[in-house]
């Protein structure tokens, strides 16, 4: 129990603010596109309370904790009314990239701060505490923007990729929508038996999270 407490307070602080900035930002690319929707819900606040969902931010997450693995989920996903944007597949595909956009950059600030720690010679004590967080908000921020890429409806991918179809190939891409809940299920299923479908796809996002604070401590000297 005390192990999994200590993990809960590593991993909470960044998986929250990771998810929360990723909504904030759908919203807020939204809103510069000429839809306030989520402006006028009361979304774009980094207030928790505004973006809990209690299945992604708390049941799954603890799921996955209690399973032994890394805090994953999602925040309740912001209002958003397409119709409403000045020039529509734009806005959608910018709206839809803001979420992983913001994941990235915040994965890059944790690891600038990261190497800032070490730099002045703070990760020790309580800095050792921070650091460990500051190391799983690299993690969290590039897995979830790596995911949300993939190109699986409802993932912001999928939007982003159906703003360069029409006709009837756009038809169809939004027809797959129906297949993915079977496709998340086979995922699950085979990675119950060692074959980690996604996390062969997520290879390279856990890559530059693994390298970034060294390039960082690099360049910074």
């Amino acid at each position: 129990m005390g192990e999994l407490l200590l993990r809960l307070a590593y991993s909470a602080p960044g998986f929250l603010l990771a998810v929360i900035v990723h909504e904030y930002s759908h919203g807020l690319m939204a809103k510069r596109f000429g839809d306030t929707t989520a402006e006028r819900a009361g979304r774009l606040t980094f207030n928790p309370v505004s973006h809990v969902d209690p299945m992604g931010t708390v049941v799954f997450p603890a799921i996955c904790l209690m399973l032994g693995g890394a805090v994953f989920g999602w925040a309740r996903p912001v209002p958003i009314v397409p119709r409403n944007f000045k020039d529509v597949k734009k806005g959608i595909f910018w709206v839809s990239f803001a979420g992983p956009l913001s994941n990235f950059i915040l994965g890059f600030l944790s690891a600038f701060f990261l190497v800032l720690l070490g730099k002045f010679g703070a990760i020790e004590g309580m800095g050792e505490q921070f650091a460990a967080m500051l190391q799983f908000s690299i993690f969290i921020n590039f897995i979830l923007g790596g995911f949300n890429l993939i190109p699986i409806p409802p993932l912001d991918g999928s939007r982003m990729v159906s703003t360069f179809l029409k006709g009837e190939a756009l038809r169809k891409y939004e027809s797959f929508a129906q297949y993915t809940p079977f496709i998340f299920l086979g995922v699950i299923a085979l990675s119950m038996v060692g074959i980690h479908t996604f996390g062969y796809l997520l290879m390279p996002f856990m890559w530059v999270a693994n390298q970034l604070p060294i390039y960082i401590s690099y360049l910074i000297g």
